[in-house]
């Protein structure tokens, strides 16, 4: 009887491939989705509280307004700006556009940097307004 798992080849893994920015920023597009889901929930609760009247609100507000709560808040404005990032990128490609690996490799390293700058612009002028 043959054994037939060591004549098969071995599947390329992480320790194979090298990473390189699109591949991050594919694995990142796929993380700030899933971030996006659970976030979400967050902004239902302000609403929910925001209905709910003024206790409850006030009790929100205090949350969201702790150390703990802002860098929730930071973090998911950063997750929504760099996913929108992405999902612009996957539309330009899904439009035949951008797949040379220099233009594409700019791209990702542009979308990276963009969403940083994004977010500290809109929470600096949040605090501004504020």
């Amino acid at each position: 009887m043959t054994n037939v798992t060591k004549s098969r080849p071995l599947s390329p893994h992480l320790q194979i491939y090298k990473l390189i920015p699109t591949m991050l920023m594919s694995i990142v597009h796929r993380i700030t989705g899933a971030a996006l889901y659970f976030g979400t929930v967050l902004v239902a609760w302000w609403l929910i509280a925001a209905a709910s009247g003024p206790a409850y609100y006030d009790w929100a507000s205090w949350f969201f307004g702790t150390i703990i709560g802002q860098v929730i808040l930071f973090g998911y404005t950063w997750a929504l700006i760099h996913h929108m990032f992405g999902g612009l990128r996957h539309f330009m490609w899904d439009m035949g556009y951008g797949y040379e690996k220099e233009f594409s490799t700019k791209l990702a390293i542009a979308s990276a940097i963009g969403s940083i700058t994004v977010t500290l612009l809109l929470w600096i002028v949040g605090f501004i307004v504020r």
